[in-house]
């Protein structure tokens, strides 16, 4: 194998361990979670890692074989499935949310999971040599944006509830 496979096959060992670690911390963090909108989202987000992961060991396995990176037919949802968990459950249960510390602590941690995991993509794209690998990296990259996001909104909705339905209706202030 060349070396640039071999730095490849790397770099992907790296990106599968890293989604592989991101599911077990989701799976943990659901399973810890006293907050039925937590443990749901939690289980949403370590179910997409898993998706990831599969992607990435496709591609291992197809550069493993001495060919060039492969297209992929990966369409990340940007967020959609994840936002409307945490819409529908935050309207269900409404502004009276009583969290423990350690909920919003593994929020934060699992932020700043998502965070590294997208400067690490973004690296990988902006050294990607076909444009398969890095429209791959690119799709990648945005989707763990997305994760970030949506990790945010729920820590700002565990922080201040009516604040954050606020911030999600935009509502009116003029009366009219």
């Amino acid at each position: 194998m060349t070396t640039e496979q071999n730095s490849t096959l790397e770099v992907l060992k790296i990106a599968i361990r890293m989604e592989i670690d991101g599911k077990s911390y989701y799976q943990k963090a659901s399973r810890s979670s006293p907050n039925p909108l937590g443990k749901q989202l939690f289980q949403s987000l370590a179910a997409e890692e898993d998706v990831h992961r599969q992607k990435f060991e496709e591609i291992h396995d197809v550069i493993s074989q001495k060919r060039n990176w492969p297209k992929t037919d990966f369409q990340p949802d940007r967020g959609r499935h994840l936002k409307t968990i945490l819409t529908k459950a935050a309207r269900e249960r409404g502004t009276k949310v009583k969290v423990p510390a350690a909920e919003l602590d593994n929020v934060k941690i699992a932020m700043d999971m998502e965070n590294k995991t997208l400067d690490f993509y973004e690296r990988q794209h902006g050294m990607a040599t076909y444009n398969a690998e890095k429209d791959f990296y690119q799709a990648l990259a945005g989707e763990e944006r997305q994760h970030h996001l949506v990790l945010l909104s729920y820590y700002e909705y565990l922080k201040d509830p009516a604040a954050w339905f606020v911030k999600q209706e935009h509502p009116s202030l003029d009366g009219g």
